[in-house]
């Protein structure tokens, strides 16, 4: 077992994660739950975007996900369900760490992601309807056209579009960073070949 304590302790990566998240939500100035998110193309090249985490599951089982919500038509979700892989990072500059995060995605698109969308803003959820993601769009007023048109068709209370909804990451790898002196950072990585197998925990060089 890896020497842990401090920020680091714990049997339960996810509750880790979730402990720092509400730190940082408590510190960081903007979207503390922002997280840079990869994808590989059929090409093996890889694309990086900004997306929101809204969601750290701690399951009874004592196993977890990471799920976030997009337009499955978008580039990574055509991506992601072609790989069925995702990989994430979330840092926080008011913390000074870092959560790297590697795993096999699956799609939420039941009474969860239904809750969720109807959390949020009508403006945001006739928006998704509107927006044909990471799609060629020939102007913002042609955008703001569709959204007109979709809200004299759908009124106040929109149904989930059947191509916007969650994904959830079920990592294999987990790698805690938290900055340190001289730049000798600490590094703690969690890994398990499926999510039915123990965790491994090491500390990693800086």
């Amino acid at each position: 077992m890896a020497d842990r304590s401090g920020k680091f302790a714990g049997d339960n990566p996810f509750a880790i994660a979730r402990d720092w998240l509400a730190e940082a939500t408590a510190s960081e100035i903007n979207d503390p739950n922002a997280m840079a998110l990869s994808t590989v193309d059929e090409d093996g090249l890889p694309n990086v975007r900004m997306v929101l985490l809204k969601e750290i599951e701690v399951l009874d089982d004592g196993d977890g996900a990471f799920v976030f919500y997009t337009n499955y038509g978008s580039q990574k979700g055509q991506e992601i369900a072609a790989t069925g892989k995702a990989a994430f990072v979330i840092h926080w500059k008011s913390l000074r760490r870092q959560i790297r995060v590697r795993g096999l995605v699956t799609r939420e698109e039941g009474p969860q992601a239904d809750e969720y969308y109807a959390s949020r803003s009508l403006k945001s959820r006739l928006g998704a309807w509107a927006s044909d993601q990471s799609q060629p769009l020939s102007s913002r007023s042609s955008l703001l056209a569709g959204v007109a048109k979709v809200t004299a068709a759908k009124g106040i209370n929109p149904e989930r579009p059947p191509f916007w909804g969650g994904f959830r990451i079920s990592p294999v790898e987990i790698e805690f960073w938290a900055d340190g002196d001289f730049r000798l950072h600490d590094r703690f990585k969690w890994s398990r070949e499926g999510r039915v197998d123990p965790w491994v925990i090491r500390r990693l060089h800086p």
